[in-house]
């Protein structure tokens, strides 16, 4: 694939600004999702998501527009999934920051923004759900300005419920957001920048290409851990998973390689080839700090090592999560648990509950 014909961004907003409603209307119009398999908040793939109206887990997915490749992902807005928006920008050139024409500049609009540039990407502005009656875009174009820095003239007013104005951002993505850099012939460096587990088919990686080519068969070295593992499958989401041949520089997509433990592919690691491997390590993560604590103990004292390698598999997929082995008297063998915030405690110990079945007490 051509590097100048991709492009990365990042959906960033305060929560309830409209984030979601945009990534839907961009599968919509761009043809990725036909009409009639179109869903409100159709990236959100979690029950707890659809239920509460928010996203908790970044989604990536690859959808084509006038000759050139997106690779979009939709990040949470509330403040306890921030470590999720920092690790989606290490796959990005560029955001998209969407503000909402009726409430202006929030909390987590500026704090993601900041995120946005320290990791120097280009920010593309925008005034959502200007078909509000309570809208005024331009009273908050002159905050954005004000606040921001970015003038008020090259603010991109939208409505992402009823579509207006997103072929003109889709369009000021491809102008203002740069091509990728990467070099095709390099030794192979990857970045893993989420993973979920797959009872089936062991970890599944969402990986960045930075260099190299990324190949179906190859052998891989990650290389934190100096595992090793074969390639059974690589792809993309558009939004279905879609195996492809190959991953080259810049492209976004999924690895499949049979890794059972889930401590080998950690979010922050680079894979590389074992054969011809590359001599940096890409620049990983910083470890979030734990807000608040909780001790989670399971109901039936046998389920301890259930809970345990819950715990394991949900690290993967939530790296800000902090776990270690306590006792109590009354309550017997559990986890003493640290989380980003009260929300992202309940959510976790949901997940817990209906993911792996299990009954906790907290």
């Amino acid at each position: 694939m051509d590097l100048a014909n991709i492009r990365n961004f990042s959906i960033i907003a305060h929560i309830d600004h409209g984030k979601s409603t945009l990534s839907d209307r961009i599968l919509e119009m761009t043809g990725a999702v036909q009409s009639r398999d179109m869903r409100a908040q159709y990236l959100d793939s979690m029950d707890l998501e659809r239920e509460r109206g928010i996203t908790i887990k970044a989604q990536n997915v690859r959808v084509p527009w006038k000759g050139h490749t997106f690779h979009l992902i939709d990040t949470p807005g509330h403040v306890d999934f921030g470590y999720e928006v920092s690790r989606s920008l290490a796959a990005c050139e560029g955001v998209v920051l969407v503000v909402d024409a009726a409430q202006g500049i929030e909390a987590q609009t500026l704090a993601n923004c900041y995120l946005a540039l320290e990791s120097n990407l280009e920010i593309v502005a925008v005034l959502n759900k200007i078909d509000l009656p309570a809208a005024d875009p331009d009273r908050y174009a002159m905050e954005i300005e004000k606040v921001l820095g970015i003038p008020a003239e090259d603010i991109l007013r939208i409505s992402a419920k009823t579509g207006v104005g997103v072929p003109e951002l889709l369009d000021a993505v491809i102008e203002r957001i740069p091509a990728p850099s990467g070099d095709a012939e390099a030794p192979l460096q990857a970045l893993i920048f989420d993973s979920q587990y797959d009872t089936y088919r062991g970890v599944v990686s969402s990986i960045r290409v930075m260099n190299g080519r990324l190949t179906s068969g190859s052998k891989l070295l990650f290389m934190q851990t100096k595992a090793t593992h074969e390639v059974i499958e690589i792809g993309a989401r558009m939004p279905v998973t879609t195996p492809v041949a190959e991953l080259g520089p810049g492209e976004v997509g999924y690895l499949i390689a049979g890794i059972k433990d889930v401590g080998e592919a950690r979010s922050g690691e680079t894979v590389t080839t074992a054969i011809n491997p590359a001599v940096d390590v890409l620049d990983g993560y910083r470890d979030p700090k734990p807000m608040v604590f909780c001790g989670l103990f399971p109901i039936d004292g046998d389920d301890f090592e259930n809970l345990r390698e819950s715990l394991q598999r949900l690290k993967l997929n939530d790296a800000s999560i902090t776990y270690e082995p306590e006792s109590s008297g009354a309550l017997g063998f559990g986890f003493r648990c640290g989380f980003l915030g009260l929300l992202h405690m309940e959510i976790v110990k949901e997940r817990l509950e209906r993911e792996f079945n299990l009954a906790l007490i907290a």
